[in-house]
C-alpha cells in the first residue's frame, strides 16, 4: 500500500511538471517596449506586429511608448531587463547600429549585450517639407539650404533616432552640417509641427510620413531608396532627382536582453516569422512602404549581421557629427 501512495504520488508530480513544461513560455503578457511616442514609425511597425504575434503565442504583446535620449532610453529599460522573455523591444537604425556612436555613454551594448530577435521590416527613408517651404523639388531644396544655413530648421526625434541619424548623413553630404536643428520625444511630435509649418523639413521613415505625402499635407523631395517605393511611386529617388551621393534605408527589428531562455527566443522568432507572413498584416506593412526582410534577416543571426554592419558603415561619419 505504502509503495502504491509512493507511486500515486510520483506520477501525480510527474503530471504537474509535464503540465507545466507542455504550458511553457509566455505564461503572461509579454511587453513590447517603443522607444519613442506614439504615432511614429517604430510605433506604428511595433504595433502592427504585435497585434499577430500576440495571436502565435496566445499571450498579449503590450506595446508600451518610452521616449527619451534619441530611443536610448526606452531600449536600455528593456535589454537591461530580467532575461525571462517577457519584455523585449522594437528599436531600429538609430537605437541599435547608430547609437554607440552618437551616446558615448550608452548603457547597452547592441552588438554583444543584447539578444537579437528578427528585422521586422526595412523603410525607406524620405526628405520631406512642410507645404509652404519654397524649393519645389530636390535640386531647388539642395540650393536653397546651402543659400540660407541660418534660416532654415530641421526636425528631428532625437539625437541618434532614425531621423536625425539620416538627416545628419544628409547634410554631411550638402557641406551645411551647422542647419539649426528641433529635437523632439519621438517622430509624431515633429511631424505634427512640419504639418502645420512649425519647422522647415525633415528625413523620415516612409511609414510615418506616406499618408501625409499622399493627403498633400507636406511635400517629398525624394526617397533615398536605390528605387522607388511603390507606396508613393510618384516620389523620385536620390539618384533620379539629383543628389545621387545620399542612399540609405533604415530599418525596425527586435532585441531583448542577453540570457533569454532559448525557447523564448525560438517561440518569438516563429511568432514574428508568421506575422511577416500573413496576408492581412504583410499589406498593412506595404501599404506604408515597409520592405518585408528576407527569410535570413528574420532570424537572431541575420539580424545580428545587420546591426553590426550599420554600426561599421555608420560610426566614422555620426562620430564626428557628435563632436562638432
Amino acid at each position: 500500500m505504502k509503495k502504491l501512495v509512493l507511486g500515486l504520488a510520483a506520477a501525480a508530480t510527474l503530471a504537474l511538471a509535464g503540465g507545466a513544461q507542455a504550458q511553457g513560455y509566455p505564461t503572461k503578457p509579454v511587453t513590447m517596449i517603443v522607444p519613442f511616442a506614439a504615432g511614429g514609425p517604430t510605433d506604428i511597425i511595433a504595433r502592427i506586429v504585435a497585434d499577430h504575434m500576440s495571436k502565435t503565442l496566445g499571450q498579449q504583446i503590450v506595446v508600451e511608448n518610452v521616449a527619451g535620449a534619441g530611443g536610448t532610453t526606452g531600449i536600455t529599460r528593456a535589454v537591461t531587463a530580467a532575461p525571462d522573455g517577457y519584455t523585449i523591444a522594437m528599436g531600429h537604425l538609430g537605437t541599435f547600429s547608430a547609437a554607440p556612436a552618437t551616446y558615448p555613454g550608452l548603457k547597452y551594448d547592441p552588438i554583444n549585450g543584447m539578444q537579437p530577435i528578427g528585422l521586422a521590416g526595412g523603410t525607406p527613408i524620405l526628405i520631406v517639407a512642410r507645404k509652404t517651404f519654397e524649393p519645389k523639388d530636390l535640386k531647388e531644396f539642395v540650393s536653397y539650404v546651402k543659400a540660407n544655413t541660418d534660416k532654415v530648421n530641421e526636425a528631428h526625434a532625437g539625437v541618434g533616432s532614425v531621423s536625425w541619424t539620416t538627416c545628419t548623413l544628409l547634410k554631411g553630404v550638402l557641406g551645411t552640417p551647422k542647419i539649426n536643428s528641433v529635437a523632439y520625444r519621438g517622430t509624431g511630435p515633429a511631424l505634427n509641427d512640419l504639418v502645420s509649418g512649425q519647422v522647415d523639413f525633415m528625413c523620415d521613415q516612409i511609414v510615418s510620413v506616406a499618408e501625409q505625402v499622399r493627403a498633400n499635407t507636406i511635400k517629398a523631395y525624394a526617397v533615398t531608396s536605390a528605387e522607388r517605393s511603390p507606396a508613393l511611386p510618384d516620389v523620385p529617388t536620390t539618384k533620379e532627382a539629383g543628389l545621387p551621393d545620399f542612399q540609405i534605408e533604415a530599418w525596425n527589428g527586435i532585441a531583448g536582453p542577453k540570457g533569454m531562455p532559448k525557447e523564448a527566443v525560438d517561440k518569438l522568432v516563429d511568432a514574428l516569422n508568421k506575422a511577416l507572413n500573413d496576408d492581412a498584416t504583410k499589406k498593412r506593412l506595404l501599404d506604408l512602404g515597409t520592405v518585408l526582410p528576407d527569410a535570413e534577416a528574420r532570424t537572431p543571426a541575420g539580424f545580428a549581421a545587420i546591426i553590426k554592419r550599420d554600426a561599421d558603415k555608420l560610426s566614422p561619419a555620426l562620430s564626428a557629427a557628435v563632436k562638432q
